[in-house]
C-alpha cells in the first residue's frame, strides 16, 4: 500500500456566526483570479471518522430508506471510508482576498474541518448534463439549488 503526504490549506467554519472557508495565510495568493466563479469544489477531511476501524469498513447496511439492504461504501457518501475524504460543491457568497476568507452559502462539514484543496467549479468539466442514478434515489433533487428545499431527513436511516 502506498502512503501519500497531504497538507491542510485551511479550515471550514460552519457555525451560528458564519459559514466560510478560511485559508492559511500562505495560501491566500492562490485565490487570485477566482472572481466571477459562482461555485467551488471543496475537498476536505472527515476528521471525526479517521480511525483504522472506520478505514476498514467496506460495506454498510441500508443508509438510505429506499436503498438496497447492503451497500458498498463507494456507493454512499458516508464519512466512513478507506480515506476519509469529502467533496462538496459550494456556492460563493463573497471572497475576502485580504484575509483569505471565502464566505459560502452552505457546506455539509463540521465546524473546523480541515480543507485539503479547493477547485473552481466549471460546468464544462464538472457538470454532467444527463446523469443516471439507481431507482431508489431517482426522486432526489437534480441540482444543488433544488436540494435546498428537499426534505432530506425523510431519506436517511440515521
Amino acid at each position: 500500500m502506498s502512503t501519500y503526504e497531504v497538507n491542510s490549506i485551511g479550515k471550514i467554519y460552519n457555525n451560528e456566526k458564519e459559514v466560510c472557508i478560511k485559508l492559511d495565510s500562505k495560501f491566500i495568493p492562490a485565490l487570485k483570479a477566482l472572481d466571477g466563479f459562482s461555485h467551488l469544489n471543496v475537498i476536505w477531511w472527515f476528521s471525526d471518522f479517521d480511525s483504522s476501524e472506520y478505514r476498514n469498513v467496506l460495506q454498510t447496511s441500508q443508509p438510505y430508506k429506499k436503498a438496497p439492504a447492503e451497500m458498498g461504501i463507494f456507493a454512499t457518501r458516508s464519512p466512513i471510508r478507506p480515506n476519509p475524504l469529502a467533496l462538496s460543491t459550494v456556492e460563493i457568497i463573497s471572497i475576502d482576498y485580504q484575509n483569505g476568507m471565502i464566505h459560502i452559502q452552505y457546506i455539509d462539514a463540521n465546524n473546523e474541518s480541515t480543507i485539503l484543496d479547493i477547485k473552481r467549479y466549471t460546468p464544462s468539466l464538472d457538470r454532467v448534463e444527463i446523469p443516471s442514478v439507481p431507482k431508489w434515489c431517482d426522486h432526489w433533487p437534480k441540482s444543488l439549488e433544488e436540494s435546498e428545499d428537499f426534505e432530506w431527513e425523510n431519506e436517511f436511516n440515521f
